[in-house]
């Protein structure tokens, strides 16, 4: 009879010790590590058999091996395809991840409904009952076929499997990949062992039989995908959806075996569900016909997509000891540089509260440098009342000396600027190009604060 072994294993990192500690060394979080029982006896051929469950039969000469390329197929979903780089892949295995209510069910419901209109189609939900879900296709008025779609609740990636095989599956979502638990692996549900058992398991039964799936993944307190890191080499496509304030999601690849994955998709979540946002640059602009003081409109990149944005900011006389600073979507330490650089080169005086927000609930990353010039000019504009006018672009990165440094793509941020119809687009000295001109667009290069200030003025 095989014997056990004992194991200690972070359940937030996957780390394992060789005795029980209270912080997990690699990862420092506290409590996680949780006592399994291995076994010792030899595992199943199909358990090591590769994540595909295709390895052996020695090796190949290049010119022997069939080519083969993967057939994509279109989901309906605009932004989705356009994350998946022309559409879903036939017998690949993604896993899409977010925050508690960032629309994961959401838009699987709704990718799910649309693909039992062309094939057998599988909801397994281990965290929801079947009525829940039905309530949810309802509510959302999901357009489904509904003799090819079938709702299961189960934990057992073996029933699960036995089920895709009954029906002849072809495309199935499971929710989720930490709520499954496999025969071939021990250890409780969510557990690292678990999550890497169920997942290749999984993947195994599907790239042996063409079928095209979806798992639900929990994140972290870090926004990082939960389990094992062997959970992201198992998959073929990894997304994630960022939560910004407000109802804007943005869905990410950040690992994807069949295209690129510096494509961005924008949503926005309504009571009729996740709904692609062909044109993002019409949510991040207010849309006022009036011009007022403390607006400035630059040009942010996502992925591979530049995205219109409208800077507002607002400066009032101080009633307290010491002026505030707040500022929504923003890095706060980046907005202190930013006001030492206009105090040191331009000798502006901020003895003001200042608020700085952007319109449509973004966040910016700290690596968008792109809008420190909008920035500066919106501040400038709220503290000393004057207008920039709404056709007016500004871009550019602001160094300590004062100078305006090159932006990354430039050319396809003008070029952005210019299809929604902004006359006069600011940009780097450096980024300039002839070829930006054209289209009745005004391109004016800058090299100093000072000259935006005077062009401005």
């Amino acid at each position: 009879m095989a014997k056990n072994k004992t194991a200690f294993v972070c359940n937030e990192c996957g780390q394992d010790f060789p005795r029980w500690q209270g912080q997990c060394s690699a990862c420092k979080e506290w409590n996680t590590i949780s006592e399994l029982q291995i076994s010792t006896a030899k595992p199943a051929r199909a358990a090591v058999a590769g994540y595909a469950g295709s390895v052996g039969g020695g090796s190949k000469k290049l010119n022997e091996i069939e080519e083969f390329e993967a057939e994509k197929m279109l989901t309906g979903i605009g932004e989705l395809d356009r994350v998946l780089c022309g559409g879903l892949t036939t017998g690949s295995v993604n896993i899409i991840s977010g925050d508690p209510g960032a629309g994961k069910t959401t838009i699987l419901s709704d990718l799910v409904s649309r693909m039992s209109q062309l094939m057998p189609s599988l909801y397994c939900t281990a965290e929801e009952s079947l009525s829940q879900f039905k309530n949810r296709v309802n509510r959302l008025k999901l357009n489904c076929n509904e003799d090819n779609l079938y709702l299961m609740a189960e934990t057992s990636v073996e029933a699960i499997i036995a089920e895709l095989e009954d029906k002849k599956i072809k495309f199935a979502v499971i929710d989720s990949i930490q709520a499954v638990v496999t025969d071939l692996a021990n250890g409780s549900p969510g557990s690292p062992s678990q999550v890497k058992g169920s997942a290749q398991a999984l993947t195994q039964y599907c790239k042996q039989n063409n079928v095209t799936m979806f798992l639900v993944a929990h994140v972290n307190k870090n926004n990082e995908t939960a389990g094992p890191q062997t959970l992201i080499h198992i998959v073929d496509c990894l997304t994630h959806i960022e939560c910004n304030d407000g109802q804007v999601r943005t869905l990410r690849a950040n690992k994807n075996r069949f295209g690129d994955v510096d494509t961005v998709g924008i949503f926005k979540m309504t009571e009729r569900g996740m709904i692609s946002v062909d044109n993002p640059s019409e949510i991040f602009l207010s849309g006022s016909t009036t011009e007022s003081p403390g607006a400035a409109i630059t040009c942010i990149r996502k992925g591979n997509r530049n995205l219109l944005l409208e800077i507002q900011c607002l400066t009032t006389e101080t009633e307290a000891e010491f002026p505030q600073r707040v500022c929504v979507g923003l890095n706060m330490n980046r907005i202190k540089m930013l006001t030492g650089i206009l105090r040191k080169h331009t000798k502006t005086k901020i003895f003001h509260d200042t608020y700085f927000n952007l319109v449509g609930g973004l966040k910016i990353d700290e690596s968008e440098t792109c809008i420190d010039l909008a920035l500066v000019t919106a501040l400038l504009s709220s503290l000393n009342d004057f207008v920039v006018p709404r056709t007016t672009c500004i871009m550019g990165e602001l160094s300590l000396n004062g100078d305006v440094r090159p932006i990354d793509s430039g050319v396809p941020r003008v070029r952005e600027a210019i299809q929604h119809g902004f006359t006069e687009i600011f940009i780097p000295f450096r980024n300039y190009h002839k070829s930006m001109e054209g289209a009745g667009a005004k391109i004016i290069p800058v090299k100093t604060i000072h000259e935006l200030l005077e062009l401005i003025n």
